[in-house]
């Protein structure tokens, strides 16, 4: 399968004039209908009896895909779609004094998950912060992003290859205002990438360490960022996961980003990581750039594998027509969309790489991203995306045959409560 360009035009005006028509005709409706859900959570959001906050978000998705993304074992690359609830969070949070806490539960795909289960003590005066529980690594920007501020449906090929999202563990954090540095520091029971948490040898925790520094200067007109982080992982003799991304396109047949395609899995001691991000924002534009790379300890000393390092990096640009402008938390380092947006639209274009190859086996993927996103209100956006992805390396035909790219259209219908 190969995309041609004017596929690819016509792809990308189909999704923004079904944004459009969407928004004009259902939006109203869609309102009304969450107006009574809404009065029930407000009642609840800051109740002075235990002085909780409830609230929540709802992500509806409609994906589809061919080429590649429906390559390998009894496929061709024929056109697949799917329609499914992305994401159905809840939480609860608390705040005591010095203490504050929060729970985070995901209800989709027909189960009941804990995201995020965290324990804060902030009472040391210097803005330094501790916490323990299941909590978010400190790991890429794109990945730190909370998925109902991302400017694409998915994150980068980049963070998915390299973030584990939220482990059990602990962390202190600290942002300085004089310097704009902010530093954060944790250790968690590594459960990502193939390990369970356990060495295989003696049974003894396999942990990660992991750490990120960045630093932030206030423009006139926005925020420069600059940063990097570091994680070194045990992963107790465990096989690491080949499928280490799926190409910026969910509920697909084949996850393109395959260290073992063509060849074997591999069995590790750890792996060391580490990326640089950059960000700049001027009024309603903003640019982000990440570089990860990882190196692989194998078990065995022998294995071809050994030393072997994978790279990925991501280019990410934003920009909204009426001059809307992302808010930017200083005290952990991440963006987050305006304060009080309302009628706005959003264009957006990604690039991404990420190369899992080694000599005989692995795959390379370069995504491109262009979208669309139509804010209503700050509680809900429409969202639409072509993505494009072209694969190579030499495990590439044994994991999607002469597919040799793909196409995708993928839209979003988001409501914050």
């Amino acid at each position: 399968m190969k995309a041609s360009n004017t596929q690819l035009a016509l792809a990308i005006a189909a999704a923004l004039a079904s944004t459009s028509a969407l928004a004009a005709t259902d939006t109203e409706k869609l309102q009304q209908q969450l107006d009574e859900l809404q009065k029930e959570v407000d009642s609840m959001k800051g109740n002075k009896a235990f002085n909780l906050e409830f609230g929540g978000r709802l992500q509806v998705d409609y994906n589809h895909f061919d080429g590649a993304y429906n390559a390998g074992p009894n496929r061709s690359g024929e056109d697949a779609s799917d329609f499914f609830v992305r994401r159905a969070r809840l939480y609860v949070e608390s705040e005591h004094g010095d203490w504050d806490n929060k729970l985070l539960l995901d209800f989709a795909d027909n189960s009941g998950e804990i995201v995020m289960a965290r324990l804060r003590y902030s009472g040391f005066g210097n803005g330094l912060k501790v916490q323990v529980g299941k909590l978010r690594e400190d790991i890429s920007l794109n990945a730190l992003t909370s998925s109902k501020h991302i400017a694409t449906i998915e994150r980068s090929s980049l963070a998915d290859n390299v973030s584990p999202y939220f482990q059990w563990g602990t962390s202190v954090y600290q942002y300085f205002k004089g310097t704009g540095l902010r530093y954060a520091l944790g250790v968690y029971k590594n459960e990502a990438f193939g390990a369970n948490g356990n060495n295989n040898d003696d049974g003894s925790l396999a942990l990660s360490l992991t750490g990120r520094l960045t630093w932030q200067k206030d423009l006139d007109n926005g925020v420069l960022h600059l940063g990097s982080w570091y994680s070194k992982r045990d992963m107790g003799g465990r096989v690491l996961t080949g499928a280490l991304a799926r190409g910026e396109v969910r509920s697909t047949n084949t996850r393109l980003l395959n260290y073992a395609a063509g060849g074997e899995l591999v069995r590790l001691n750890s792996f060391e990581q580490m990326g640089l991000e950059a960000a700049y924002q001027n009024k309603g534009f903003s640019v982000e750039a990440e570089y990860a790379t990882r190196e692989l300890d194998t078990l065995e000393a022998s294995s071809v594998l050994n030393g072997e390092r994978f790279d990925a990096y991501a280019v990410t640009a934003s920009y909204f027509l009426d001059g809307s402008q992302k808010s930017y938390s200083k005290g952990s380092a991440v963006f987050s969309q305006p304060k009080g947006i309302k009628n706005a639209w959003e264009l957006v274009a990604r690039v991404s790489g990420a190369d899992a190859t080694s000599d005989f086996q692995g795959t390379e993927v370069t995504t491109y991203t262009a979208g669309a996103n139509y804010y209503y209100s700050s509680q809900i956006k429409f969202m639409a995306n072509v993505i494009y992805s072209e694969v190579e390396g030499p495990g590439a035909v044994d994991l999607i045959g002469d597919e040799d790219d793909g196409l995708g259209l993928a839209a979003r219908i988001q409501y914050l409560f």
